[in-house]
């Protein structure tokens, strides 16, 4: 069967939460060699780091520091940086990337505390203000704005705002929504976010950033537990010659900077956001149609990646399921939950509202291959 679905490059449509797909502008990018002290790439460089702090309404408060590597270099790179090793960090917890943060700062031989919830339930506010009350000791707090593993947007603004009353620092993992969904540094204050290249911002995989706020990053000299992800050290030689300590992934750079300006062009992070929430209305409205339900309920969803149920139909075969639609270009990806057998299906990259379409009428031919009438987790075979 020929695929389908299909980018304007006749590759297959990632429906996932990143790496995803790409323009053919972004990828073109890519076809030349450059040098990494060339003029030309350290102009294109200084645009993409420039840019990035202006899309985090940071301009003259924040830096951008990038560092080698994807996003979860950047939230390592983020913790071991900012947290000094006298300090004491409460990671905030309902998915699996919470849990990774607690496990990169354990291993940094940082003290940490959590408050975890289920993964589709957000942080309680309350019971994060009277453990802040109440254990003085702890100097940092990290949240996770969009959670990959449900899909769940957490209240970064009302968390930001509880951490600042309390006299904190909060550090925050934007992974998924940096791009798409606002989070303006002058309205949430913090003292560092981590983002990578390869989700909203529509680049390829290889580039991780933290915007860090000025001052904070000042102070955090000798905090790092490592070399290479030392974000002082490598803000401080920027500031010096304007080049990367060790080799920069020169050609994932300069996607970037083709990405950023198509990001531009497209409204910015308003633009951006409006495409998503339009793809993730389609596809949640044409699921629920067919019976499936979400995890989240529409107050809680992200317009990032959605999480669907399994469906109770012993007919259903998930890898049947996922082997039909990338047999006809979709490809989506299995469920992270522990509280429901799940898969996801995700929003962005350069997917439109026709490329979703297509996806729900693969998904409905796969179900009617399999004799699944209904894709509901309540229902089973007659």
């Amino acid at each position: 069967m020929a695929p389908r679905g299909a980018s304007e490059t006749g590759d297959p449509l990632l429906l996932t939460p990143g790496p995803l797909t790409t323009s053919a502008a972004v990828k073109q990018a890519m076809v030349h060699d450059w040098g990494s002290r060339d003029a030309e790439f350290i102009r294109i460089n200084k645009m993409v780091l420039d840019s990035i702090v202006h899309l985090a309404g940071a301009e003259g408060t924040h830096v951008t520091v990038p560092v080698q590597g994807s996003g979860t270099f950047a939230v390592e790179a983020m913790i071991t940086t900012f947290v000094p090793r006298t300090g004491k960090l409460l990671v905030l917890i309902n998915g699996a990337y919470g849990q990774r943060a607690k496990k990169i700062a354990e291993i940094a031989g940082r003290v940490v505390v959590t408050h975890e919830t289920p993964e589709d339930t957000p942080p309680d506010l309350a019971a994060i203000e009277k453990l802040l009350a109440g254990d003085k000791a702890i100097t940092h707090v990290f949240a996770v704005h969009c959670e990959t593993t449900s899909g769940i947007l957490n209240p970064i603004g009302e968390i930001a705002a509880l951490v600042a009353r309390q006299g904190r620092r909060l550090l925050v993992d934007s992974m998924s929504a940096f791009g798409a969904i606002e989070i303006d540094a002058h309205k949430v204050p913090y003292d560092a976010l981590a983002a990578s290249s390869n989700k909203c911002l529509e680049g390829v995989p290889g580039l991780g950033f933290v915007v860090c706020r000025k001052d904070a990053l000042a102070q955090c000299k000798g905090n790092a537990t490592t070399l290479v992800l030392d974000l002082h050290d490598q803000a401080e030689g920027f500031a010096k010659t304007g080049q990367y300590r060790f080799t920069p992934p020169i050609h994932v750079i300069v996607a970037l900077g083709k990405a950023i300006e198509e990001h531009a062009a497209e409204g910015g992070v308003a633009g951006r956001g409006g495409r998503y929430r339009s793809n993730a209305k389609i596809l949640i409205d044409g699921m629920r149609g067919m019976g499936f339900r979400t995890l989240l309920p529409d107050a809680l969803q992200a317009p990032i990646i959605i999480t669907f149920h399994m469906p109770t139909d012993p007919r259903f075969v998930f890898q049947r399921f996922y082997d039909g639609l990338k047999d006809r270009g979709y490809v989506i990806y299995p469920g992270k939950l522990t509280v429901a057998d799940s898969f996801r299906m995700g929003c962005i990259g350069r997917l439109n509202s026709e490329h979703m379409n297509g996806a729900l009428a693969a998904v409905r031919e796969v179900l009617d291959e399999m004799r699944v009438s209904n894709g509901g987790p309540a229902l089973a075979a007659e």
